[in-house]
């Protein structure tokens, strides 16, 4: 099968253009891009879907361009927006880039040029405004860009749009001529809302280099439940450690809902779709496998092999040893026993010994460590009856927490069902 069946079949195309000239274009050894916006040091889960597309290409013997907007950072970009972005300084943005691409290196690999990361301020904060507006601003209508949809949003927004951001269209197809000139990439891949910008760049390739470029845009990936990607009440899931403890990331993959497991299966991990295809038939047991798969393998590619382990043996000693058949998933290179590692992994604090005797209050320990947004939400939080220690449900936000609530020198707190932290003493 060739990379663009596969894209196809795991469900990563949403529109293409020259479908059957595409196809050619990949027959051999291709260049592609995708930008990716520098507004913080991290990337999150809903970067996913450009990232794997990226990786699949290099697997395929492709080439890919991971581009930092560094020069569009400083402008912003009006797509799928509201209201204006933030404008991002030069240092912020360089700060960001090199987090970006520590992160871009677990997917892909950029040693001996296999891989490019690329920052679009190198050419974009040098370009001067009047040969640029007659060489290359020429080329555009007014009248096209304003019906994009990038720019439909803002037009009918209360802010409107700011006429920094109504250059970004053309600043993004520069992006594209600049990248098929120095690297011969002929394709652009990235997110649905970024057709019109696509669009536009291989539209400028062929009226100035009389050439066929090619684009390709993904769905936007929700749940079954109609949430955006990567969303949870705490926020964005980030790939970043620091952000997203890898043992929270792992939870976050072993909590998607039944009907979604085949689906991220296709789209997040690298395991054989003759081996994905069918596991939303699977039975209770047998779908619980496959999220502990989908949890093991999504964090194995985020944050390497010893973090995955931890992760999954961690969440074992929590919620009992979840032993995956060897004939499910095969190609899976999850732990097959409950030969397991601790819980080093899972979210823990350390108690002064002497403070614990003292007592504390039960909302002032879930608030302390992070469990609730504030001494309001945890006293919220029991007073609903959503907070546990060891496996009990606290009656009051008043309850004292003290050493009486030691068990092997350490308490569990819970909130809710699926969110634990262990207080060990600090003696």
């Amino acid at each position: 099968m060739s990379v663009l069946d596969i894209l196809q079949e795991r469900g990563f195309i949403e529109q293409m253009t020259h479908e059957k000239e595409l196809a050619g274009y990949l027959e051999g050894d291709a260049t592609c891009y995708i930008g990716f916006d520098p507004t913080a040091s991290s990337l999150h889960v809903g970067s996913l879907v450009p990232i794997m597309s990226l990786a699949y290409m290099q697997r395929h013997g492709h080439r890919p361009v991971a581009l930092v907007g560094g020069g569009t950072g400083l402008v912003g970009d009006p797509s799928g927006k509201t209201e204006m972005r933030q404008l991002l300084t030069p240092d912020l943005v360089e700060e960001n880039a090199a987090g970006i691409k520590k992160q871009l290196s677990r997917f892909l690999d950029f040693s001996d040029g296999k891989a490019i990361m690329a920052n679009n301020a190198d050419w974009l904060t040098k370009l001067e405004y009047i040969p640029f507006l007659r060489d290359i601003g020429r080329h555009f209508s007014v009248n096209r860009m304003i019906k994009a949809e990038s720019y439909k949003m803002r037009l009918e927004s209360e802010e409107g749009l700011n006429f920094i951001e109504f250059n970004y269209m053309v600043l993004q197809a520069y992006d594209f001529l600049e990248l098929f000139d120095k690297y011969g990439c002929g394709l652009q891949m990235g997110g649905s809302d970024q057709w019109g910008n696509i669009v536009a760049g291989i539209e400028l390739i062929r009226r100035m280099r009389q050439k066929t470029a090619f684009g390709i845009t993904f769905p936007l990936i929700t749940t079954s439940n109609g949430a955006k990607m990567g969303k949870t009440a705490k926020g964005a899931v980030w790939l970043d450690p620091e952000r997203t403890p890898p043992y929270e990331y792992y939870q976050f993959w072993i909590n998607t809902d039944d009907r979604d497991v085949e689906h991220f299966l296709s789209l997040f991990t690298f395991l054989p779709m003759d081996e994905i295809q069918g596991t939303e038939k699977m039975n209770d047991a047998g779908l619980n496998s496959a999220k502990a798969v989908l949890a093991f393998e999504a964090t194995l590619l985020a944050h390497g092999r010893d973090e995955a382990e931890k992760a999954f043996h961690a969440a074992s000693s929590m919620f009992g040893s979840r032993i995956v058949s060897k004939e499910i998933f095969p190609s899976s290179t999850i732990p097959r026993d409950d030969t397991g590692i601790g819980d080093i992994s899972m979210p823990h604090s350390f108690i002064d010994e002497a403070q614990l005797k003292a007592g504390i209050p039960a909302f002032k320990l879930f608030y302390n460590v992070d469990l609730a947004n504030s001494g309001g939400a945890a006293r919220r939080l029991i007073e609903q009856g959503g907070a546990y220690i060891n496996d009990k449900r606290i009656e009051t936000s008043d309850y004292m927490v003290t050493d009486n609530d030691l068990v092997h020198d350490e308490i569990l707190l819970r909130s809710g069902k699926k969110r634990y932290h262990k207080v060990k003493v600090k003696k």
